[in-house]
C-alpha cells in the first residue's frame, strides 16, 4: 500500500486508520456519536480536513482528523463538501471550502476555511429545482449529494441532486445551467478526473456516466453491467480512460446489512464494464461505498465496504489484498494520505 493513513466515515463518526514505522495498524474513532455525511481534505494543506454532519453543520480539523471544531453552518444539514486546490489570495491561506446542502437544496462558500460562509444564490434560480424530489429519507426534499470541482479551471463546478438533476457552473457558482444532457439524475457520487479538466465521472442511481467535455455532455454506458444501482466511482491519476464503479441490483440490497449483492467494475477506454475478482469476495455482501485511486501511485486502487474492510489493489484491480484492520464502517467517505504522512 502506498498509504499510511486512512480516514473514513464509520455511520456514528469517524476512523482513523495509521500505520506505524513497525508496521502495525492502529485504529481510532474521533468524533464518535456525531451523525457525519460528508468528508473532504484541503489538497493543498492536507492535514486540514473538513466533515459536514447531519444537523450540527461543518467541522474542520488542523491536525489530520485528529481533533475537530465548529467550522460554521451550525444548524445545518451538510451533505456534500469539498475544496478547491487553487490558492486564494496567498498560498498560505485555506483553500475555498464549498458546502452542499439539504433544506433547501443550496451551496455555500467559504474562503476563509470555515470562518464565514456565503449562500450562492444562483443555484436557488435552476429552473428545474422545484421538480427535485428525494426518496432517500425523511422529509424526502433533495439535497446536494455531490461537488466536483474542474482540476483545469477554478471556475468550474458541477453539482449533483439526489434526486433531481446534475448542474454546471463556469463562473464560480454565480450562475447555473440545468440539468446537463446525458447526466444521471438520482446522482449519488460526482468527481473530476485528478489533472484532466474534460473528464468528469457519476455514479447514480439508474447507472454510471462520464463526460469529457467538462461536464457539458454525458454519456451512460452500461454494457457488460449487470446490475445498475451505481454509488462509488474512481478513475487511475494517469489514464482517465480507465474508471470503476460500485453496483449492486437496487437500494434495498445495496443499503442492506450484509446482502449488497455488490460487484466493483472497471471499464478502459470505452470498452464493456468487466467485474474485478482477483480475490475480491463474489459477490461483495458489503456495499463498496468508497472507491479511491492515489493520484501518486498509477493503477492503486482502494475500496471501502460498509463493513468497515478495505480492499486494496496495486494492478487496476486484477488483483485484490485485505489489510489487517477495520474501519468499523465506511459510509461514502474514504480518505487516504501517502506513506510518512503522518510521522
Amino acid at each position: 500500500m502506498n498509504a499510511n493513513l486512512l480516514i473514513s466515515i464509520t455511520g456514528n463518526g469517524l476512523a482513523r486508520a495509521n500505520c506505524e514505522a513497525n508496521g502495525a495498524w492502529q485504529v481510532e474513532f474521533p468524533m464518535v456519536g456525531r451523525d457525519i455525511r460528508c468528508l473532504a481534505a484541503d489538497p493543498r494543506h492536507s492535514h486540514i480536513l473538513y466533515a459536514g454532519t447531519q444537523g450540527d453543520g461543518v467541522w474542520r480539523s488542523q491536525d489530520a482528523g485528529r481533533s475537530w471544531h465548529p467550522a460554521g453552518l451550525a444548524g445545518r444539514i451538510v451533505k456534500s463538501i469539498v475544496v478547491s486546490a487553487f490558492p486564494g489570495r496567498n498560498a498560505t491561506e485555506p483553500g475555498m471550502v464549498f458546502a452542499g446542502m439539504k433544506s433547501p437544496a443550496s451551496i455555500f462558500m467559504s474562503t476563509d476555511g470555515g470562518e464565514n460562509w456565503t449562500d450562492l444564490e444562483g443555484f436557488h434560480r435552476i429552473r428545474s429545482r422545484w421538480f427535485w424530489f428525494s426518496p432517500a429519507e425523511p422529509p424526502f426534499t433533495a439535497y446536494v449529494q455531490g461537488i466536483a470541482l474542474s482540476p483545469a479551471d477554478p471556475n468550474v463546478l458541477i453539482a449533483g441532486i439526489e434526486a433531481g438533476a446534475v448542474v454546471r457552473s463556469q463562473d464560480g457558482g454565480r450562475t447555473w445551467s440545468d440539468h446537463r444532457p446525458g447526466a444521471v439524475r438520482d446522482c449519488h457520487t460526482l468527481t473530476f478526473h485528478a489533472t484532466n479538466g474534460d473528464w468528469v465521472y457519476e455514479g447514480g442511481g439508474t447507472g454510471p456516466a462520464y463526460s469529457r467535455d467538462g461536464g457539458r455532455t454525458w454519456r451512460q454506458p452500461k454494457g457488460g453491467l449487470d446490475r445498475r444501482y451505481c454509488w462509488a466511482v474512481a478513475a487511475d491519476p494517469a489514464q482517465p480512460e480507465v474508471w470503476y464503479i460500485s453496483a449492486s441490483p437496487g437500494p434495498l440490497k445495496a443499503h442492506s446489512k450484509d446482502n449488497a449483492q455488490a460487484h466493483i467494475f472497471r471499464s478502459v477506454g470505452g470498452a464493456p464494464w468487466e467485474k474485478l475478482t482477483g480475490a475480491l469476495p463474489q459477490p461483495l455482501n458489503s456495499m463498496p461505498y468508497a472507491l479511491v485511486t492515489d493520484r501518486s501511485a498509477p493503477g492503486h486502487l482502494y475500496a471501502g465496504l460498509s463493513n468497515g474492510d478495505v480492499w486494496f489493489s496495486e494492478d487496476y484491480g486484477d488483483h485484490w489484498e485485505k489489510p489487517p484492520f477495520n474501519l468499523g464502517g465506511i459510509h461514502t467517505a474514504l480518505l487516504l494520505f501517502p506513506v510518512n504522512f503522518d510521522r
